[in-house]
């Protein structure tokens, strides 16, 4: 049985995934929350083997909540399941450590597949494209391009940490520093 839990804003969003699952053999919603407070006491209190995750959430920010869950000693699975999966959506859930994207508007099977995958250590993550590595390469600074890279390449932060020589709170202070600069607009070309 994989323990699935949904944190979405929209309660017509987190009642129907829990329908679509319950009635999926092998998949067991165990509970829903709204936000990254509630989201993180339902994940801390059920431990489930995968979360379903919006990015934009009611008090907070996703993408965040996937670097808390990521840093935990057992994370779970986390899927980005959104209604906007665009090129910035992909490239910051992949830097956060998120196992998998699903369109909101996939198919169930689609999602099923997702879920499972990321249940036995696998991904759902379609690869970046040359132009999304070579935009991203632009909007950090020279002395991220090593740790963007081992980020994209789903390093862990405890491997990222050995590889490049740095503490663990180091790396994650700049794991913040370049998802914010991936989050901000990308500069404008001059005329």
């Amino acid at each position: 049985m994989t323990r699935v839990a949904i944190v979405d804003p929209q309660p017509a969003v987190r009642a129907g995934l829990a329908m679509l699952l319950r009635g999926e053999p092998g998949l067991v919603p165990v509970g829903a929350a709204a936000g990254v407070t509630d989201g993180q006491e339902l994940i801390a209190r059920e431990r489930p083997d995968v979360v379903l995750l919006e990015q934009d959430l009611r008090d907070g920010d996703g993408i965040g909540l996937i670097r808390r869950l990521k840093a935990a000693r057992r994370p779970p699975g986390v899927i980005v399941y959104t209604a906007l999966p665009d090129a910035e959506v992909e490239l910051l859930a992949r830097v956060a450590g998120a196992d998998g994207i699903v369109d909101k508007a996939a198919a169930p099977a689609e999602l099923f597949d997702a879920i499972r995958l990321v249940a036995r250590g696998e991904t759902a993550l379609t690869p970046l494209t040359r132009a999304q590595l070579d935009a991203a390469a632009h909007r950090v600074e020279p002395d991220d391009l090593a740790l963007l890279a081992l980020l994209v390449d789903r390093t862990s932060p405890a491997d990222v940490a050995e590889t490049l020589h740095i503490d663990a709170k180091r790396v994650a202070r700049r794991i913040e520093r370049v998802l914010g600069r991936l989050r901000r607009p990308a500069p404008r070309a001059a005329a």
